[in-house]
């Protein structure tokens, strides 16, 4: 629980501030080992409609915690201790609340005796990735815990890097079809019905393609608000079995994955993310099962993340991985699964992995390029091709008055 007070430390100071704890009692213990003097001491008040979870544990971005990452494998690396080291982090958050109150808890358990691993995994304040907690436990009891906090900034850094070049790249491309979507529409509600009613004048036969315009333009016309609606109920309906319903999620993602190109982009984005992960806890010193299993968490893919589940069972009765993948019914790349089974061979797991993510991160890059190169002249040919059926529609019965 989160305690909100104000009090005065030993110096005198005037202190409004947040501390965790598991009961009032302890944070009136935790604010007395501060040697700060409380003046009023109540729990935090959840926050109203915050996505519907009251639980306010704050996500910490990708990008800041590589950066937090980053500077506490510095300061420990130029042999400041971990107490130390988050003190000094601390004041770079003074504007954030949440980070600061995060970075405070972690001190306060760590002064109470507890380790690194212990203080993170022990607070409530923020999110944190459950392979970046087992990288840090693992590395604390192997003595690098400097080493493995900088190879997960890196991760973290690259995961932040490649989420921004495909959200940049599909950005022209979205606003393009939102545009052209727009612009249809707005010819189809406003522009056809003003020239319908120049043509019911004319008491004259309309060629097929200008009765198909006009009958787009009187129901998309006559049933604006009900398209609208649809359209809403449909995302939120879709957006909330994606949530809920674990059937519904799998089958959208399965089927993801057999999309021509998309598919292909989306397994092997899926498998490139998780052979990085996986040989940054191998280099960690986590067991091999332990690995499978936390790489498998932080995939989004139901049906990739289900196969690296089981084939983590498999391994655990004495299979190796890349049996375990080949002999299941989700067919994945074999390519990855025959580079498995070479790291297997030759024990070097880890350097596979690594080559494996960076070859498919660059694959990717490459077909997300090619794909973008062959979508914008394709949304161009779309709204051009669009507004002029719609231009010419409306032309050819003017065109066959002029002529008659």
């Amino acid at each position: 629980m989160i305690f909100k007070f104000k009090g005065i430390d030993s110096q005198g100071k005037q202190l409004s501030d947040k501390i965790e704890a598991v009961s009032l009692s302890e944070a009136k213990n935790k604010l007395k080992a501060k040697s700060i003097i409380y003046q009023s001491i109540s729990e935090e008040g959840p926050a109203l409609f915050e996505g519907f979870d009251f639980s306010r544990k704050y996500k910490i971005p990708p990008k800041e915690l590589a950066s937090l990452s980053r500077e506490l494998s510095m300061y420990i690396r130029s042999g400041i201790s971990i107490v130390s080291a988050l003190k000094i982090v601390k004041t770079h958050y003074e504007n954030n609340k949440k980070m600061n109150l995060f970075l405070s808890t972690v001190s306060t358990h760590l002064d109470e005796g507890n380790n690194f691993y212990s203080a993170l995994d022990s607070q409530s304040i923020v999110v944190l990735p459950e392979f970046f907690k087992q990288s840090i436990k693992v590395s604390e009891s192997g003595g690098i815990l400097d080493e493995v906090l900088l190879e997960l900034a890196r991760f973290l850094k690259e995961q932040d890097r490649i989420n921004k070049e495909i959200r940049g790249a599909f950005a022209y491309p979205s606003f393009m079809i939102i545009i052209s979507l727009l612009m249809i529409s707005f010819m189809l509600a406003f522009v056809v019905p003003q020239i319908t009613g120049i043509f019911e004048s004319m008491h004259q036969e309309l060629p097929t393609a200008t009765k198909v315009v006009i009958a787009m333009g009187d129901f998309f016309n006559d049933n604006f608000t009900v398209i609208l609606a649809v359209i809403a109920i449909f995302t939120a309906t879709f957006m909330f079995l994606m949530k809920k319903s674990y059937k519904f999620a799998y089958f959208i993602h399965k089927f993801i994955l057999k999309l021509p190109l998309f598919g292909e982009i989306a397994l092997k984005s899926e498998l490139a993310r998780f052979s990085y992960i996986a040989s940054l806890l191998t280099r960690s010193g986590v067991p091999f099962v332990q690995t499978i299993n936390l790489s498998a968490n932080i995939l989004n893919n139901l049906v990739l993340k289900e196969l690296f589940s089981g084939a983590a069972k498999k391994v655990v009765e004495g299979k190796l991985l890349s049996k375990a993948l080949n002999e299941s019914s989700t067919k994945i790349d074999y390519a990855f699964i025959q580079s498995i089974a070479l790291g297997e061979e030759t024990s070097q797991i880890e350097n596979v992995l690594t080559n494996v993510s960076e070859l498919y991160f660059e694959e990717n890059k490459d077909k997300i390029s090619m794909l973008l190169t062959l979508l914008e002249p394709a949304l161009m040919l779309f709204v051009g091709g669009s507004i002029g059926f719609i231009v010419a529609a409306m032309l050819l019965p003017i065109f066959s008055m002029s002529i008659q």
